[in-house]
């Protein structure tokens, strides 16, 4: 799955979504009522994986010709906490890898 674009970004949109939904819980929420904070190193782990992200939807663009409508959905998407599941779910019927045309014979 992470050797074709389409399976690298699928993968990567996914974990964005969840590091996302782990830092909203476990960072915020449990800073709130104990004395563990795990904001910076949850952040810093959300930061990676969107920046991932924005990496491997530039390079599913290119791959599956994307309009800028499809590109702004997929980064507006994982601004808000569920989006990147969201978009995944609407968008799997478009986020097949191309097959390469038959040789010639």
């Amino acid at each position: 799955m992470l050797s074709t674009t389409v399976g690298r970004f699928r993968v990567v949109s996914i974990a964005e979504g969840c590091s996302f939904l782990i830092l909203l819980v476990f960072g915020s929420v449990l800073s709130r009522i104990s004395d563990i904070n795990l904001v910076m190193p949850l952040g810093v782990l959300h930061a990676v994986m969107f920046i991932l992200l924005l990496l491997a939807t530039l390079d599913v663009r290119t791959k599956l010709s994307w309009d800028t409508k499809t590109t702004l959905l997929a980064v507006v998407a994982a601004i808000l906490p569920l989006g990147p599941f969201v978009f995944d779910y609407k968008m799997k019927h478009k986020l097949v890898e191309p097959t390469a045309a038959p040789a010639a014979a």
